[in-house]
């Protein structure tokens, strides 16, 4: 493997953990939102997948993101009769999306997302090193 095809594979690992990250990020933004009118749904919890794919220019596996995944769980309930969004019974339903989850889900994909960027430095360090070598 050369150090071409490691930036590459290291690049589309970035690309898919910056796309988590924006998707994490939605959640938490959508925490508190609610229905606009009464009986209706509230923001539900996206969940990120991945692929793995061939890429024939890089000669090699890769990740991508894959569909996003609505999470099916069931919808926070809270007692707020005065709330536009009340059912008769005065709960009103608030996303299922927990933020300590969310938190730690962020905290992964930054760690993967380092991950790959230090691939990236380490290889281009190699590669200058290779090239000063040959010069030498």
């Amino acid at each position: 493997m050369d150090f071409n095809t490691s930036i590459g594979i290291a690049a589309t690992g970035l690309h898919a953990q910056s796309a988590r990250m924006r998707i994490i990020a939605e959640n938490i933004a959508n925490a508190d939102s609610t229905a606009t009118t009464a009986g209706g749904e509230p923001y539900r919890r996206r969940v990120p997948t991945f692929e793995t794919v061939m890429n024939q220019e890089l000669g090699g596996r890769v990740v991508t993101m894959g569909k996003l995944a609505l999470d099916q769980s069931d919808f926070n309930n809270r007692y707020e009769p005065g709330h536009p969004a009340a059912d008769q019974n005065g709960y009103v339903q608030y996303p299922n999306v927990n933020t300590l989850i969310e938190t730690m889900d962020m905290r992964e994909a930054q760690r993967s997302y380092e991950a790959n960027l230090n691939v990236v430095s380490i290889s281009r360090q190699m590669l200058g090193q290779t090239l000063d070598i040959l010069r030498g």
